[in-house]
């Protein structure tokens, strides 16, 4: 504590921002890293592993049966969100077969309403929300302002290790590094699977520009963007906690041909991103930098169901919340993504999971629910002695529940399976 008020004294002093990291000079590979320069003078460190090369080829798949391999794990999706100029947003689930049939084979979950109806954050054209007509009349409808129609078939498989068009992308929070992802990329990578995991921007072993611009949404989400792009194949499955499930939301919107599932641990509803006025986070760098003993105690009490010497221990292996107070300030301040609305999160048609820890005192059990009703194709899962930083607390249950929504796939339509032939007739002797 001492240290930390006493280097920020100097700050205030000296007008120098404390730990400040520069720029890293090398972009070798060494020990399982790579540094990867997304921009000129933006060097991010990622953790790329894989299982090693077989020197024997594998053996060819087994052919499917025709009728029923075309429509194995092929889904169709069709909905309709309606947007009113009053803030009132309309989501209907056309033909809802397919996700009834979904929700039941994953998490045994009722049947998914046929119309949600919620009320947007903010009223999609700024003005006020209509209040309740005088005299007992009941106001005209009005026209809404936009209508979104989607329907596509969206072919869901399994992914399993070894497959070598299967790559699993690791995006951590503000605060965090690669490094709270260390028991899920042993555990995948054992399992033959492909993983990468970045380290953001001022976090870890990366980079830390001194400009808060570099810090924004956007300019996170174009690093992430530049790492999905560069290591990407056939089919990717994102993996978020916290902040970090902005940016594959963003992915997926993006990239919906390559993204192939979501899982989002921890990240909250599907409200738009906007930075708090009110926040400890808008105090200066240095007063920070003397409060950082202070919040790293908080984030531990917070972040975290116990508070022992392990769960102290985790967070130093983890490499949480240390970061410098100006590149905290900045990502906080920075948290600015007014398209990642509800809208923007109903028009998702990629499968997602879910995963909460319920003693997270960071994000409440409500905003998850919030987010598995607004997604098309959405099954949460609750995790009892977990807290924010679960990965951490219970990587055994949260490698299972990974790697069982990696390997499900929905079964194929009765439809589509072929209709048995009656057999012929036999010939009279």
């Amino acid at each position: 504590m001492l240290t930390g008020v006493t280097d920020g004294f100097f700050c205030c002093l000296l007008g120098t921002p404390p730990n400040a990291v520069g720029p890293l000079e090398s972009v070798e590979s060494s020990d399982g890293y790579t540094f990867v320069e997304v921009k000129p003078g933006r060097v991010l460190r990622v953790k790329h592993a894989g299982p090693a090369p077989d020197p024997t080829p594998p053996a060819p798949a087994p052919a499917l049966d025709a009728a029923q391999g075309d429509r194995s794990g092929l889904v169709r999706c069709q909905r309709r969100i309606t947007v009113y100029r009053s803030g009132r947003l309309l989501v209907e689930n056309l033909g809802r077969a397919p996700r009834d049939e979904l929700l039941q084979g994953q998490n045994g979950a009722g049947e998914p309403p046929a119309a949600l109806e919620v009320e947007l954050a903010e009223p999609a054209s700024g003005e006020a929300r209509p209040k309740a007509g005088s005299g007992g009349r009941r106001r005209r409808a009005r026209r809404p302002k936009r209508t979104i129609h989607i329907d596509c078939e969206k072919r869901i498989t399994s992914c399993k290790g070894a497959q070598g068009d299967v790559v699993l992308f690791f995006i951590h929070g503000v605060g965090g590094s690669l490094a709270i992802w260390k028991e899920q990329l042993d555990f995948f990578v054992r399992l033959g699977y492909e993983v990468v995991a970045p380290d953001l921007a001022g976090h870890g072993a990366s980079s830390a520009p001194q400009v808060a611009a570099a810090y924004t949404f956007y300019a996170l989400a174009e690093d992430m963007r530049a790492i999905f792009k560069r290591y990407a194949k056939k089919r990717n499955v994102l993996i978020g906690h916290s902040y970090g499930v902005s940016f594959c939301t963003f992915l997926a919107h993006e990239y919906p041909d390559l993204v192939h599932k979501v899982i989002m641990i921890n990240g909250g509803g599907p409200t738009a991103l906007e930075p708090s006025i009110c926040s400890i986070f808008n105090m200066p760098a240095c007063i920070l930098h003397c409060l950082s003993p202070c919040l790293a105690w908080s984030f531990l009490k917070a972040g975290f169901a116990r508070q022992g010497a392990k769960e102290k221990q985790l967070l130093k292996e983890g490499n949480a919340f240390n970061v410098s107070s100006f590149v905290l300030r900045a990502m906080m301040s920075g948290q600015y993504w007014p398209e990642g609305d509800e809208v923007y999160h109903a028009e998702l048609t990629v499968p997602v999971l879910l995963v909460h820890g319920m003693h997270d005192k960071f994000v409440p059990v409500e905003e998850d629910q919030r987010m598995a009703e607004i997604l098309l194709l959405a099954f949460l899962k609750l995790i009892d002695e977990g807290s924010h930083m679960v990965m951490l607390e219970c990587p055994e249950t949260v490698n299972t529940l990974l790697h069982e929504f990696l390997l499900w796939e929905p079964e194929p339509s009765p439809k589509a399976l072929p209709e048995p032939q009656p057999a012929p007739p036999e010939e009279k002797k």
